[in-house]
């Protein structure tokens, strides 16, 4: 029990002990009296981050997984990805036995607050179908709410066309900015957090809720930490069953930073860069005595590969999560800042593991992938 806890329940039997004491009110005001503190101790109970034994705890009994980011390869977004007018449980469930071969045991799926305002009831069923097609395939995924990154504007209905070779082009900020840019706007943010949680927040078919990508990207910095705190703040309102977090990523954010690593339950965190650097982080974050999944990794281009990255986390037992599985819409082969305006082909591939028939992109990683995660 967390020593706020106990000390609520200490407040409850001094309160009580001086009421009898007092005979100054009756019965039913001793009553109500009671049942404040005793409401305040429970909303305490559910408000607070993990403790480092239950983190540990929990993280012990998982075995090591590598897994991807995961978007549909017919989905340039994920509006596209949930809307039940382009959900596609066909698709995905082909993609993830394609995860499965390899061994992947987990994937992280962003959400869109759109989706669920445009048709709460048909995204949660949506969301239902994907967790059971990926229970099918033996994986448990990672789920994310918020994310600041790519276009800042966007609509429910039609996604455009992908641009040709241009990464991301379609992706979308979640919330838009001009919701992100106005806490006005922000009782049907918590409103869809909260109800996410409430119907998911049991589901042993999910790893972690991941509640907000990369804050402070796009230029927003520290414009983002009244969001990135109102997320945690619902979140622990409901009070899931699985962890909270939200990923470090750049070192320049620090106030971003020491928020995210003061309020995650579990450690988790960016890194696209080369081993050594890559394991200077590692290094740092384990100062918060958390277990640690990498949320992000593999492009390679920047000497982030899946044969200098994964064995390392496999060897630390951090989970290993990079990013892209099949080449698609997303058009997450191509480089962040490199377009090819034809579209053609990169030389050397951004991100991703297959390619769109399902043939991986390098058998030499496929392979590599499946010696750490299928043979014991």
């Amino acid at each position: 029990m967390q020593g706020k806890d106990r000390k609520l329940q200490l407040k409850i039997i001094i309160f009580i002990g001086s009421i009898n004491q007092i005979d100054m009110i009756n019965s039913k005001s001793f009553l109500f009296a009671v049942l404040i503190l005793i409401t305040s101790f429970s909303a305490s109970a559910q408000t607070v981050k993990w403790t480092e034994k239950k983190a540990t705890d929990w993280y012990a009994k998982l075995p090591w997984m590598a897994g991807a980011n995961y978007t549909p390869a017919n989905a340039i977004n994920q509006l596209e990805f949930w809307q039940s007018a382009t959900f596609d449980p066909a698709v995905i469930d082909k993609e993830l036995s394609w995860a499965e071969g390899i061994g992947l045991k987990t994937l992280r799926v962003y959400l869109h607050d759109l989706a669920w305002k445009q048709d709460a009831t048909g995204f949660k069923k949506n969301i239902n179908t994907f967790l059971a097609l990926a229970e099918k395939h033996k994986i448990k995924p990672l789920l994310v709410f918020f994310d600041d990154c790519w276009n800042a504007s966007g609509t429910v209905g039609v996604q455009p066309a992908p641009k040709p070779g241009v990464h991301n082009s379609g992706w979308l900020r979640s919330p838009l900015q001009a919701v992100h840019d106005d806490p006005n706007q922000w009782g049907y943010l918590k409103a869809y957090v909260q109800d996410i949680l409430k119907t998911f927040g049991n589901d042993k078919r999910i790893l972690l809720w991941d509640l907000y990508n990369e804050p402070g990207n796009s230029g927003y910095g520290s414009k983002s930490m009244p969001l990135l705190k109102a997320v945690f703040s619902w979140a622990r309102e409901i009070n899931p069953l699985q962890p909270l977090s939200a990923g470090v990523w750049d070192d320049n954010l620090k106030e971003l930073n020491v928020f995210q690593i003061a309020n995650s339950d579990v450690i988790t965190y960016h890194s696209y860069d080369k081993a050594p650097i890559h394991q200077k982080r590692i290094n740092e974050l384990k100062a918060s005595k958390r277990p640690l999944i990498c949320t992000e990794y593999m492009a390679r281009r920047n000497g982030s590969t899946f044969e200098t990255i994964l064995p390392m986390l496999k060897d630390q037992k951090i989970i290993a999560i990079n990013w892209g599985l099949v080449d698609g819409k997303t058009n997450t082969k191509y480089a962040w800042d490199e377009p090819i305006k034809d579209g053609s082909e990169p030389k050397l591939w951004f991100h991703e593991i297959f390619r769109a028939d399902g043939s991986p992109y390098k058998k030499e990683e496929t392979d590599l992938i499946k010696s750490l995660t299928l043979k014991k």
